[in-house]
């Protein structure tokens, strides 16, 4: 397995990052370079609590045991639900959280779920996946798309409408719902509204000039990106033939697919893999919808939530939610 060699102009300037995002870039501590031997060797972050995040909000969620796939470990779910709609079929939304494959927690992006459910009033179901190293491809995809099954083959005991779900996730999660949308496609698996890629990360080669431009700048950085792949890919790691579930980017066909929301940051490494994905259903005569931000850094959502950047970025988002689910 070797690096991916830098190719092309020897300077690539990066895009700057908006005011609001550089001052949180800024104050940041200095991160050393990840490394197997330091993957989740980070300072821990703690995140609050579901009912803390509710706060007063009419939203009950409980944690679940599902069935994992065929051999594998059983998988934890919460779901979340807005009062007021008993006896209702609702939307559903399905997230898978972000980290590289190789970190994270699903209670990372609780925030962003719960917000969902309580802007749209469907129902939320944050899955956990087995991560890599310890787990290499196909494990973690394989535990998003039996997550994904169990919710539509659930879908009347949840209170679900199985023909309005729409998988979403950030990062690795946007890559992993991705790649859930194609095997579903190629199984014959359960229907999918849509396909909410939030800066997805989908292409394993770290080729693009994006992938070169945020080598040590930004919230996600070259390093992380190349350690991130090696893990879960091993030998295959940055690889053209790296198989298209691990790596979106590698699939071959775009073709017949649910309909894409694709968001990612002028100012990430993800952003041309991302423009590329759009582009590649666009000519299958398949439906993407592709923002690219000016100045966002990787998850800049999560980072400067306050920030007009954000705001616009979540109000395009629950336009597009609201039409492909038509709440």
């Amino acid at each position: 397995m070797s690096t991916p060699i830098a190719v092309g102009h020897p300077q690539h300037t990066p895009v700057p990052f908006d005011p609001q995002v550089q001052a949180v870039l800024d104050a940041m501590p200095q991160m050393p370079p990840m490394t197997r031997e330091t993957l989740r060797g980070g300072p821990e972050f703690a995140f609050p609590g579901h009912d803390a995040i509710i706060g007063a909000r009419a939203i009950d969620w409980e944690d679940r045991v599902i069935p994992g796939p065929a051999g594998a470990p059983d998988l934890e779910v919460t779901i979340y639900r807005p009062r007021g709609h008993e006896g209702e079929v609702l939307p559903a939304v399905y997230n898978i959280h972000g980290g590289g494959m190789i970190v994270g927690h699903r209670n990372w992006e609780a925030g962003r779920v719960i917000d969902i459910v309580d802007e749209l009033g469907v129902v939320g179901v944050n899955v956990e996946y087995r991560l890599a190293p310890e787990n290499p491809y196909p494990a973690g995809v394989e535990d998003c798309y039996a997550g994904f099954v169990w919710l539509a083959e659930n879908a009347a005991e949840l209170g679900v409408d199985p023909e309005r779900i729409v998988v979403m996730g950030g990062s690795a999660g946007g890559g992993f719902s991705a790649a859930v949308a194609l095997i579903a496609r190629d199984r014959k698996g359960p229907s999918m509204a849509g396909q909410l890629l939030l800066c997805p990360m989908l292409d394993n080669t770290n080729s693009t000039v994006a992938s070169l431009q945020y080598d040590g700048i930004g919230t996600w950085q070259r390093d992380a990106n190349l350690l991130a792949w090696s893990c879960v890919l091993g030998e295959a790691a940055y690889s053209e033939d790296a198989p298209a579930y691990a790596a979106p980017s590698r699939a071959t066909d775009l073709a017949n697919l649910p309909p894409a929301f694709i968001e990612v940051g002028a100012s990430e490494m993800f952003r041309d893999e991302d423009v590329d994905y759009a582009t590649r259903i666009w000519a299958t005569g398949g439906q993407a919808e592709l923002h690219v931000w000016a100045g966002g850094s990787h998850g800049f959502d999560m980072y400067v939530p306050e920030s007009e950047l954000t705001k616009a970025a979540l109000a395009a988002r629950f336009s597009w939610l609201r039409r492909v689910l038509g709440v």
